[in-house]
């Protein structure tokens, strides 16, 4: 279970969605039982038929920054940029330093200058692996007033876009969830699309609470696995925060009996992450970089709704930890062969 092959399978390129469902809640949903094996399939909005009350929704309030943007090198040369880092205070114009993942014909020199739209100019401070680049932004406007007035969503690689392509307005509501508060992700919490604020009353009306966390997902989260065997894997350093109100209401379900629902691998590795360092589930801020894969031991979370991961990702691995090797790639199997949507905007399973 530690063989990095063991998480393969073949995924036909049309199950990939490009697109989201019609509404967020009529994508479909698996339901996988751990304690029978068994499958079923539904539509999201049959959620609240298979959760019961007393049960506990913890979701990641997370907000992806439009943190992609264009510009061009000194010589012309076409530039994409996608800005890494998003502190919480932003620094001040001439001091404000942050990596980004560069996309451009040949690589940037040091002390070169990358002209963007508004004034802004980046000048390259360093260069890093995998197309990384450190730039120092300076100009009339800061690097945040230009990323929100002419920044775009960063979509994951998977989900084509071309020029001037009309789903693109689409997606800047699409790609965010209705929790979305806390602006610094580069990518979304995408099990979270899936609800809606009508959904929300109907789980809520039969005594299924919700509440918040935030985990601001990075760009490794598309990062593949190359090590072969899966224990060797590093993730990236994500910022995570839990205030008090959801971590006393988390506790309080454990205590009672009932099930901790996490809504989304970003939300299991929170919890996961709090508990390994404090022994309980307490408000708390920090970074975690935890790779949770088959044979962890799971002390908060009982079940979990998430999307169809890539074959040979960190996500997959997340999702064989609870459920279960062979019942994770049994179900992937059926997923592909009933057609499921695969990814961001693809459908949706909860393994209870």
């Amino acid at each position: 279970m530690y063989s990095l092959e063991d998480y393969d399978y073949n995924l036909p390129d049309k199950l990939i969605a490009q697109e989201p469902a019609r509404e967020r809640d009529e994508s479909r949903l698996m339901c996988v039982k751990r304690s029978t094996g068994e499958f079923g399939d539904y539509c999201f909005f049959d959620l609240p038929s298979l959760l019961r009350e007393g049960d506990l929704l913890v979701v990641n309030d997370a907000k992806v920054v439009p943190a992609r943007l264009y510009g061009q090198k000194e010589t012309g040369g076409q530039v994409e940029i996608l800005v890494l880092e998003h502190p919480a205070r932003p620094p001040k114009i001439g001091q404000d330093i942050r990596w980004c993942l560069m996309k451009a014909s040949k690589r940037p020199k040091t002390g070169s200058s990358i002209l963007f739209p508004d004034g802004l100019i980046g000048i390259v401070k360093g260069l890093g692996e995998d197309g990384r680049v450190q730039l120092r932004f300076e100009g009339k406007h800061s690097l945040d007033y230009v990323l929100k007035k002419r920044g775009c969503l960063p979509m994951p690689p998977y989900i084509k876009r071309v020029s001037n392509d009309g789903r693109s307005v689409t997606d800047r509501e699409r790609y965010q969830t209705i929790f979305s508060r806390f602006s610094g992700a580069v990518a979304a919490p995408t099990a979270g699309l899936h609800f809606t604020h009508d959904l929300l009353k109907s789980l809520q009306s039969q005594g299924v609470d919700i509440v918040t966390i935030t985990l601001l997902v990075g760009h490794d989260t598309f990062r593949p696995v190359r090590v072969k065997d899966i224990r060797e894997h590093r993730l990236g350093k994500e910022p995570y925060f839990v205030g008090h109100d959801s971590a006393s209401s988390i506790e309080r379900v454990k205590k009672d009996g009932g099930r901790v629902i996490a809504v989304g691998t970003t939300v299991v590795r929170t919890l996961e992450t709090i508990f390994n360092r404090k022994g309980e589930i307490v408000a708390d801020s920090g970074i975690t970089d935890l790779l949770i894969y088959p044979g962890f031991n799971f002390r908060i979370v009982d079940a979990l709704i998430t999307n169809f991961h890539l074959p040979r990702s960190s996500l997959l691995l997340l999702v064989a930890a609870l459920a279960g090797l062979d019942l994770t790639m049994k179900a992937y199997r059926w997923a592909v062969e009933s057609g499921y949507r695969f990814y961001s905007y693809g459908d949706a399973m909860l393994i209870t």
